[in-house]
């Protein structure tokens, strides 16, 4: 059958629409989660909405590693449940053409599927991750109270710990405050005042503290001097822990790294400690998840082709029941390569081996014209899913 066909071109436009639509859903139910934090800024730190939307998009690309795969794995079910509640599938066999000869638009939408995630996991989610931490800082520079908390040390800012009792974001106050500076050398100051007020310059990241009706007291433990003050009003600048123009050549964690970097790192660390099995799971996530969609695609075939009989919901209940599967597995895998049990590339790799394996035996049987018992399928997997979580409880 030629990969450029009626057929095929039909099939493929089919699997379009189901897939948006679920990328949009998830998309959605992400947001979703994140509306409170997103209302708390805008309503309570005054963050303008080009941040907020920034902020939304930077971190879109560590969701969507997990959403496409997904997304790819519905569409397919959805199509072929939809091809056989129509009876289409039956035609087709009719006409001489086997359900291996529908193949070919699916590995070819698999393939998309896997292009999207490689770019999310590869290049989006790292310089979305650095991209997210620049813009954090910029906005910490402007509103430092979102990073200031009642009743508790701060100690964000070059060489001073900051301590407020109590914040008043209507009025921009801090009341009863605390500052303990060692900026200056062999000079300890304790400022002790009952209000400041706080202002921002976002543009040299700095911020400007103005005390009010305080007291200071200056050590010298060299000199082993002492000297108080009493202020009516006193100006402080407090610089912001790390500029921007710092941040991509400070340390970084294994999520903010680019695919040399974490092979640098795993090359030239010799400890084998925590932080190298973390690094070489997220080195082998990064063609792992591109990988799920391949995987995930090709179960969702004979998994719509088998739910003909059942209603629209079962099927898409069941394609979720199996991404719930696949999602357990990943997780345990990804808890046991950190604790060390098994190598890290087979806790990364086993999701996609176990689920693609499925999805070629429950296909297997499909084109054989063989039903599934999926109830003999769900104690399976129940009973797999149950030992796994109760090893990945006593390791924690």
């Amino acid at each position: 059958m030629k990969l450029n066909s009626i057929l095929n071109r039909y099939i493929f436009c089919e699997l379009i629409p189901p897939f948006l639509v679920t990328l949009v859903f998830f998309t959605f139910v992400f947001l979703m989660t994140q509306l409170l934090d997103i209302t708390n800024l805008i309503v309570n730190y005054h963050i303008d909405i080009g941040s907020i939307i920034l902020l939304i998009l930077y971190s879109m690309p560590f969701f969507l590693q997990f959403v496409i795969p997904m997304s790819v794995m519905m569409a397919v079910l959805m199509t072929f449940l939809r091809l056989s509640t129509d009876n289409e599938i039956v035609s087709l066999k009719a006409g001489g053409v086997s359900i291996l000869g529908l193949l070919p638009p699916v590995l070819m939408f698999c393939f998309v599927g896997w292009f999207l995630t490689g770019f999310m996991a590869i290049y989006a989610m790292p310089n979305g991750k650095m991209a997210l931490k620049e813009l954090a800082i910029k906005v910490v520079s402007s509103n430092v109270n979102i990073v200031l908390k009642e009743r508790t040390f701060n100690d964000r800012f070059d060489g001073v710990i900051l301590y407020v009792g109590k914040i008043d974001l209507k009025n921009n106050l801090l009341k009863n405050v605390f500052i303990e500076d060692q900026r200056a050398p062999g000079i300890v100051s304790t400022v002790v005042a009952p209000s400041a007020r706080l202002y921002s310059d976002p543009e040299k990241l700095v911020l400007q503290l103005m005390l009010y009706n305080g007291t200071i007291n200056q050590v010298n433990p060299d000199d082993r001097t002492a000297h108080t003050i009493q202020f009516e009003t006193y100006h402080l600048t407090l610089d912001v822990n790390k500029p921007v123009d710092k941040v991509r050549a400070g340390p970084k964690d294994e999520e903010e790294m680019s695919l040399a970097e974490l092979r640098q790192y795993i090359r030239e660390d010799t400890k084998k400690d925590d932080q190298y099995y973390l690094t070489l799971m997220e080195y082998y996530k990064k063609f792992s998840y591109p990988i799920a969609c391949f995987a995930l695609g090709i179960l969702g075939v004979p998994l719509g082709i088998q739910s003909k009989s059942a209603k629209r919901s079962f099927g898409i209940g069941l394609g979720l029941i199996f991404y719930l599967f696949y999602y357990i597995l990943l997780s345990a895998g990804w808890v046991f390569g950190e604790a060390g049990v098994y190598p890290p590339i087979i806790g990364m790799w086993v999701p996609n081996i176990v689920t693609g394996g499925l999805g070629i035996y429950l296909l297997y049987r499909t084109a054989h014209d063989r039903p599934v018992k999926f109830y003999g399928v769900f104690s399976f997997l129940r009973k797999l899913g149950l030992r796994l979580l109760s090893k990945q409880i006593k390791l924690r």
